[in-house]
């Protein structure tokens, strides 16, 4: 019997794209016992509330995971600043800590398994500039690189220095680059802000 529930928990995670939830887990027949069983025995990986990843399954987690899984967590989140500049490419380095941007009025917990720093927008501000990433495994929001950028400057002292020097040097390296972002800072009332840095 025990063998057949995890020749189940296998099969599901061919079935799905690598995570899976709660409600899906219990409509697929598997009791809050043996999610649980599952969890303590590796087979399963908790995400955050209600969320889960199979370690059983033949597939490792891609690379932006933590992107992945904070949009899973909070699908309103918008990956921002110096984590969406290395997650569209304008830096290699990954930041040790992920930041996410939200509206004022959200108060939708991210409880991860990796640190995470929260900024909090208004309505509009936050609406604006935002890209979808999809992927195989799901889909995340992000803010553009300009934005991005811009958004660093803001939050600088939230920002490993060694990061924030990398994301100005590789910015100002691009064609044209200074052109766009000074149009986005006026629109975000940092112009004095930018002109330090850019």
């Amino acid at each position: 019997m025990i063998k057949d529930t995890y020749i189940k928990c296998y099969r599901l995670s061919q079935k799905y794209d690598g995570y899976i939830s709660t409600s899906e887990l219990l409509r697929e027949g598997l009791t809050n016992r043996q999610i649980s069983e599952f969890v303590v025995n590796g087979m399963l990986e908790k995400v955050c509330y209600g969320i889960y990843w199979f370690n059983c399954a033949d597939y490792d987690k891609p690379g932006d995971y933590k992107a992945i899984e904070i949009c899973r967590c909070n699908p309103r989140a918008v990956i921002c600043a110096d984590s969406a500049c290395f997650y569209q490419g304008l830096i290699e380095v990954e930041p040790p800590v992920v930041s996410v941007a939200t509206r004022r009025d959200d108060r939708r917990k991210i409880t991860m398994n990796f640190p995470v720093t929260r900024h909090y927008y208004s309505g509009s501000s936050f609406s604006e500039h935002q890209k979808i990433i999809d992927t195989e495994f799901g889909n995340y929001m992000v803010y553009d690189i300009e934005r991005s950028v811009c958004d660093c400057i803001r939050f600088k002292n939230t920002i490993d220095d060694d990061i924030f020097s990398l994301v100005i040097e590789r910015y100002r390296k691009q064609d044209k680059a200074v052109n766009r972002i000074v149009h986005y800072a006026k629109n975000l009332h940092m112009l004095n802000q930018l002109t330090k840095y850019i």
